[in-house]
């Protein structure tokens, strides 16, 4: 292995000494080997920041076991990579590991061939995580979308118009459902652009009646109305020489509509109840959560401010369509509320991850964010399980409560004298059978996440050891849920 190329730091945590001796021979000549005989002193080495990429623990061993080292080890360090060891076992210890952050579990005696090409690929899998995020903060730092998370290809593609529109004086028109972050595009675009040291104005058309968003965006002179005892400064003139954010403009009354198509066509409005004409340099945004063209259509919205509007178009998509991003956006509100409320939280459970990845979301990323809050704010422990996660979306994607029901395989397999490895071979193919190969509801079934499910079968697969019928209907497992 090239010097140029980093070895990865691996500790071993076994009390069986020719286990830990011949482990460690056996990757020293790649890897950065430390050795201890047991938890206890594994977690001395966690707590002196001694960084570790990789850990292979057994799972019984005297004083604490290795499910809970496990357990402990992430909560110190999030981006460790555990694979567990064991001679013996259930079915329900291996899905617990896989629950509790398990990358995967080997059984005993070692075989190093296996064990190779399992922490290569573990490492493959590590490098495209720290690359994404690198790439994030990149893009954050370059770009001044710190605020907006997304991996998805869809985001990608709004991210992207984001940074052509920027540097222009171009009116935007943002749409999206509720709370798919419109006014964070919208900031991001201010702060990327010429105007970014000028102000940034919004205001939100929809809370506020007619006769009090006209005063509100063009001000009033003093007597222009009752109650008006002095001179009011409107939006447009707070942010002259920025940008001016109007949320939900299609809810404007139409002789708003027509002021707005004034200012935009002249750049010069007058108050409310004034006569003297006020230019000004502004940059307009504006949102909506409906389809503005088919208002139009209705003769619910002006054709003409809608086609001067309509210069930029961003369609934020729903976050039931950003595969990927309910992820890397729960990891950040979870850093945020863990920091806000003094919790010792750093992540999801696998089986708590596939409850949120399974839900629609219809309140998009502020029903998230609020979620991710109330789930920090009433957690138990290091890590917020599926028994976290609120009850109507536990409902929603079909989970029961506080832990999943495992079944116990009836195979052959299945025996008190089958291997670990065999027995949970037997449950995922007993497992899918019952769901009729659908991959998502036998993930589900079994707590673990579609990922590991889809791994273990190509393992399966290219071992050999598929049923018939699973080699027949590949396809349908891959492609169903």
């Amino acid at each position: 292995m090239s010097d140029e190329i980093k070895r990865r730091r691996v500790l071993i945590v076994d009390d069986d000494k020719n286990t830990r001796d011949g482990l460690e021979r056996a990757l020293r000549r790649e890897y950065d080997v430390t050795a201890v005989e047991n938890a206890e002193s594994a977690l001395v080495l966690l707590a002196e920041e001694r960084s570790f990429d990789i850990m292979l623990s057994d799972v019984r061993m005297p004083g604490m076991d290795g499910l809970t080292l496990l357990q402990r080890a992430l909560a110190r360090q999030p981006g460790l990579i555990g694979i567990l060891l064991t001679a013996y076992g259930n079915v329900e210890m291996a899905v617990d590991a896989m629950k509790r952050g398990a990358f995967d579990f080997l059984m005993k005696p070692v075989n190093l061939d296996h064990l190779d090409l399992l922490l290569k690929r573990a490492v493959r899998s590590s490098e495209m995580e720290n690359e994404n995020e690198q790439l994030r903060r990149q893009l954050d730092d370059k770009y001044g979308m710190e605020q907006m998370i997304g991996s998805s290809v869809v985001m990608q593609d709004v991210f992207e118009v984001i940074r052509q529109a920027a540097p222009t004086q171009a009116t935007v028109l943002i749409q999206g459902e509720s709370g798919t972050g419109k006014e964070l595009v919208a900031q991001a675009i201010h702060r990327m652009s010429s105007r970014s040291k000028g102000a940034f104005v919004a205001v939100h058309c929809a809370a506020l009646a007619p006769t009090l968003l006209e005063s509100e965006l063009f001000g009033h002179e003093k007597g222009a109305f009752t109650g008006a005892t002095g001179r009011r400064v409107g939006r447009f003139e707070l942010a002259d020489g920025g940008t001016l954010f109007l949320d939900e403009i299609s809810e404007t009354d139409p002789a708003i509509q027509v002021k707005l198509l004034r200012v935009l066509e002249e750049r010069r409005f007058e108050r409310v109840g004034g006569e003297q004409s006020i230019e000004v340099d502004i940059r307009l945004i504006a949102a909506t959560n409906k389809n503005l063209q088919a208002l139009v259509t209705q003769g619910k919205f002006r054709e003409d401010l809608f086609f001067r509007l309509d210069v930029v178009n961003i369609n934020l998509p729903p976050l039931r369509d950003r595969v990927g991003d309910v992820a890397l956006l729960g990891a950040r509100f979870i850093k945020e509320f863990a920091e806000k409320n003094a919790k010792q939280v750093d992540g999801f459970t696998p089986d708590a991850m596939d409850a949120l990845n399974r839900y629609q979301w219809p309140g998009n990323v502020r029903e998230l964010r609020n979620t991710v809050e109330k789930m920090v704010v009433l957690s138990r422990g290091p890590r917020l399980t599926l028994r976290d996660v609120p009850v109507p979306i536990r409902q929603a994607v079909g989970v029961e409560g506080s832990a999943t029901t495992l079944p116990r395989s009836t195979g052959a397999a299945g025996g008190g004298d089958a291997s670990l490895a065999d027995v949970t071979r037997q449950l995922i193919f007993d497992t899918l059978r019952k769901h009729g190969n659908n991959r998502s509801r036998a993930a589900q079934e079994m707590g673990m996440s579609r990922r590991t499910l889809h791994r273990k079968l190509n393992e399966y697969e290219k071992a050999g050891l598929l049923t018939p019928e699973l080699r027949k209907r590949r396809g349908t497992v891959d492609d169903c849920g």
